[in-house]
């Protein structure tokens, strides 16, 4: 990376640093603390649940989904605006009217104390890890394509968050997902004008799409009612239905978000905007991928994304048929290309998409038997190089500059997600146990640096775990455990 790069993370940071601390003038009381006074407007609240739910695997691992296998993931938000009315129809006034500071506080009164305490044992425990799931992921990409050690990039992320949370509490954390949202897309938008500006002079963006499409890349919907095929139609409204009304109506780390709202309407308002700016924004983030995909078409991708399992086994034992299987690369990737342009050149007829296709399946048959090589090299069975597409891609294509917006795009993505759950872990720790079962009456200073000690600790715990879930195996697999 450039200095220019570099001078732009560190900007990012400190600007987002300085900015919590600088709202801790805002919260000298627990109900602004944790609820910023509930005052907040909708549209902010609206932000701050999308970028909750938008972390760096979102935007790492949805970029390489769409450059592996297209547009098909988008069907996993069909059922999140069906989700989102029921919940503004039910939660959102239940919450509100109750005056509650977490979710399993209203369980309290809708059934008894013992419910509630389970309920938020059960977040506190869940979340806690999963937050340290959401830091290894991308700390472990970027040590990669860095080159830094991991525990370097894990505090990397850890630090600056777990300071700015703990200082300035939920409207620190909302309002810099407000600047880490437009970060985010304005990278994102900055990566797809490069990437369409790569493409050959002679290659409309048209046509690279078209070639995409005549390897399935462009398929975004399926109405095949099968159980056994992953993303369709029906699997994105039933399932991601009941998926999206269980993590904004019961994780507090949601509601939270929207309790922080001026008024019933408004955190109404605010669920329905991430409803329906939600789709829109996954669209733009896997097209992103597709892009990236119709790049590799015309210019020559590297066989593994990964630098660092690339050099390992160009110098050890399966060097030579890491080189052997180097050169039908190449003639499999000018192959891909030589059919590539014959769409672009005549459009895509049956010949040409049939032969589009099968140079696409030897690339893939060549990467495949790499990844092998890998796998037996590395002991992870479920290793996937598909989360490296992207930030090889940045940090190899993009000019001065962008790079540097990029980093800074990923690194906001995980700190608004980890923002947050620190923020409702705090939350449930001090309000459902430590108010609830230890200390019932105290000043709202004692519970603030109780707030302050709870934030910190979280923050430690979770930057240990990604430390450890780097060496445990897949990352996704390693988040659903």
């Amino acid at each position: 990376m450039h200095l220019i790069d570099w001078a732009i993370v560190v900007a990012y940071l400190v600007w987002v640093v300085s900015d919590g601390i600088r709202r801790t003038k805002n919260s000298k009381e627990i109900e602004g603390y944790f609820l910023a006074n509930r005052s907040l407007p909708w549209w902010a609240v609206g932000l701050s649940v999308m970028a909750t739910q938008l972390s760096a695997i979102t935007l790492v691992g949805t970029t390489g989904q769409g450059y592996a296998d297209g547009l098909r993931f988008v069907q996993f938000y069909f059922g999140l605006p069906l989700a989102m009315i029921v919940l503004c129809l039910t939660v959102v006034p239940f919450f509100h009217r109750a005056k509650v500071y977490t979710a399993y506080e209203y369980l309290e009164r809708r059934f008894d104390a013992k419910t509630r305490s389970l309920t938020s044992f059960l977040f506190l425990v869940s979340r806690c890890l999963a937050c340290g799931v959401v830091i290894s992921a991308p700390a472990v990409i970027l040590s990669i394509v860095l080159g830094w050690p991991l525990t370097l990039t894990v505090l990397l992320i850890g630090v600056p968050t777990t300071i700015y949370t703990m200082l300035g509490g939920v409207q620190a954390v909302t309002w810099a997902d407000v600047k880490q949202m437009a970060v985010i897309v304005g990278g994102v938008l900055a990566t797809v004008v490069v990437l369409i500006m790569g493409l050959p002079d002679d290659v409309p963006v048209a046509a690279a799409l078209q070639a995409a499409g005549s390897v399935g890349r462009m398929r975004a919907i399926d109405f095949t009612f099968d159980v056994t095929t992953q993303y369709t139609f029906w699997s994105g409204l039933i399932g991601g239905m009941f998926l999206a009304m269980g993590y904004f109506g019961a994780d507090q780390s949601q509601v939270q978000r929207y309790l922080t709202a001026k008024s019933v309407d408004e955190g109404r308002s605010s669920l329905l905007m991430s409803a329906y700016v939600k789709i829109p924004l996954q669209v733009l983030i896997l097209m992103t991928g597709v892009l990236v995909f119709c790049f590799y078409l015309f210019t020559p991708p590297p066989m593994l994304f990964n630098p660092k399992h690339q050099q390992a086994l160009e110098s050890g034992p399966a060097a030579a048929q890491y080189q052997a299987l180097q050169a039908e690369f190449a003639a499999a990737i000018d192959a891909r290309a030589q059919a590539a342009r014959a769409i672009a050149a005549h459009g895509a007829d049956e010949a040409s998409k049939a032969a589009l296709a099968n140079a696409e399946g030897t690339v893939k048959g060549i990467r495949d038997r790499a990844l092998i090589l890998v796998r037996e090299a590395t002991g992870d069975r479920d290793y996937s190089d598909a989360n490296y597409v992207f930030p090889t891609f940045v940090l190899t294509q993009l000019p001065v500059g962008l790079v540097g917006l990029m980093i800074a795009a990923i690194l906001a993505a995980v700190m608004s997600t980890v923002a947050a759950e620190l923020n409702s872990l705090s939350t449930a720790t001090i309000i459902d146990f430590y108010r609830r079962h230890v200390r019932k009456t105290a000043t709202d200073r004692h519970y603030l640096r109780a707030s302050w000690l709870a934030t910190a600790f979280w923050g430690a715990f979770a930057t240990i775990v990604a430390s450890y879930a780097a060496d445990v195996g897949s990352l996704i697999v390693v988040v659903n455990r």
